[in-house]
């Protein structure tokens, strides 16, 4: 299993519009094959930032099965347009 962890800013005055949309936008990478789960939280002393994690079989299941999908230009045009700048996606392994 690996963890993608993105930190996500969202242009300030669009947290809300960016939440619901989110909403909206969950059901399409849970469909996907290799996908476990999924989180987001907004940062408290940041309250423009969000941290999303997502936990995935492996690591192609999100560098190939969901980046290289029709699903993915869904989930783009419902998310990308709230970034500024665009997030930094990292994936992570468990080492204990």
């Amino acid at each position: 299993m690996i963890t993608e962890h993105a930190l996500l800013p969202v242009i300030p005055g669009k947290e809300n519009d960016f939440e619901l949309a989110f909403i909206e936008a969950r059901p399409i990478i849970a469909s996907m094959p290799g996908f476990r789960s999924l989180s987001l939280s907004r940062s408290i002393e940041s309250p423009r930032t969000y941290l999303l994690l997502v936990e995935w079989e492996r690591l192609e299941d999100h560098t190939i099965g969901f980046r290289q999908s029709e699903q993915y230009e869904e989930w783009s045009a419902l998310l990308h347009h709230f970034y500024d700048p665009f997030p930094v996606v990292e994936h992570y392994t468990a080492v204990l």
